[in-house]
């Protein structure tokens, strides 16, 4: 099957989950990869590592500022460009804005959440995340035109292949698609962002107060990992908003996430149950957190963290 899959970069360096949207990809057949805006061809060839053949590159500098319609208009044109049949994207606010309208434009099916590669014994049918983590679907897909986008962490990154060739690509875009003007932009700080993060160290009320967040900033420091919060602690300002882990903030899908001094609410557990591993630290043994949890220790986050974190640098070194 020929593929075309959606790249997205930050500040010149393809995102993690755009590498696993090309790993993916390279399963189900011949992958051309898409990418847009200001991007070296020397990064754009490193896809090639992931399964990419070639990478067709749209280097108006206008696309560096993400605005949907343009984006939608250039991948929908790429797509008809290499005749593919499948459109592979990683699941991100971004893509979700613009791979419907792709969807549209193309009249293909689209799925989102996918966690597994199609079923194409009897049809073309794929397993997709819903309900928030919670249950999974099996979706058919009958257009001849297929749009996937895969959830973050649901797929191994492929490393093994060899540079991609890198193409430029022309596609007019006329000045009416960037009628929205950004004025100004916000953008979360750290070593390790929430949305691309493997690990993610999160705590809640039980840390008393923002002076004491440096037992988990020292944590996720030696972890490589990405802070996060509940909800009370980011409404409280005890911590910025973009850290707030849950439905309504944050959702995240990490290999492993640690919860300090978090009850476990609903809504918390909706952001992190597609969590492949669930740490809990509390010293209620009876947090609702602890049901949900692949280990669970019980204690005073600030005797224990202190203590994990000297182990976990000893193991390390």
């Amino acid at each position: 099957m020929s593929v075309l899959v959606f790249i997205e970069t930050e500040e010149g360096k393809i995102k993690k989950s755009s590498r696993e949207a090309v790993s993916y990809g390279a399963a189900l057949g011949e992958v051309t990869a898409l990418a847009l805006g200001s991007v070296s061809e020397e990064e754009l060839a490193t896809a090639g590592e992931n399964g990419a053949t070639k990478v067709l590159h749209v280097s108006d500098e206008r696309l560096n500022a993400g605005l949907i319609q343009p984006y939608a208009e250039v991948l929908a044109a790429a797509a008809n460009a290499s005749g593919a049949e499948i459109i592979v994207t990683a699941k991100s606010s971004l893509a979700d804005a613009v791979v419907g309208r792709v969807a549209v434009k193309l009249g293909a099916s689209l799925v989102s959440n996918v966690v597994d590669l199609p079923d194409t014994s009897n049809g073309f049918q794929v397993k997709r995340s819903i309900y928030t983590g919670k249950a999974f679907a099996n979706v058919n897909l009958t257009t001849d035109k297929k749009v996937l986008a895969i959830k973050k962490n649901a797929v191994e990154v492929k490393t093994d292949g060899s540079a991609a060739s890198v193409e430029a690509l022309s596609v007019s875009l006329d000045d009416a698609l960037f009628g929205a003007t950004i004025t100004s932009t916000e953008k979360a700080e750290g070593d390790v962002l929430l949305p691309e993060a493997d690990i993610v160290v999160s705590g809640g009320r039980g840390l008393k107060g923002p002076e004491n967040w440096a037992v988990i900033e020292d944590l996720a420091k030696t972890l490589g990992a990405a802070t996060g919060c509940s909800k009370p602690v980011s409404d409280m300002d005890w911590r910025p908003h973009h850290e707030h882990v849950g439905q309504t903030g944050v959702k995240v899908s990490p290999t492993l996430y640690v919860a300090v001094g978090i009850s476990g609410a609903i809504q918390h557990l909706a952001g992190v149950n597609s969590s492949k591993y669930i740490v809990v630290i509390n010293k209620d043994e009876e947090a609702p957190f602890f049901k949900a949890a692949d280990y669970g220790i019980v204690g005073d986050a600030f005797e224990v963290l202190p203590k994990l974190n000297e182990a976990l640098k000893a193991a390390l070194a």
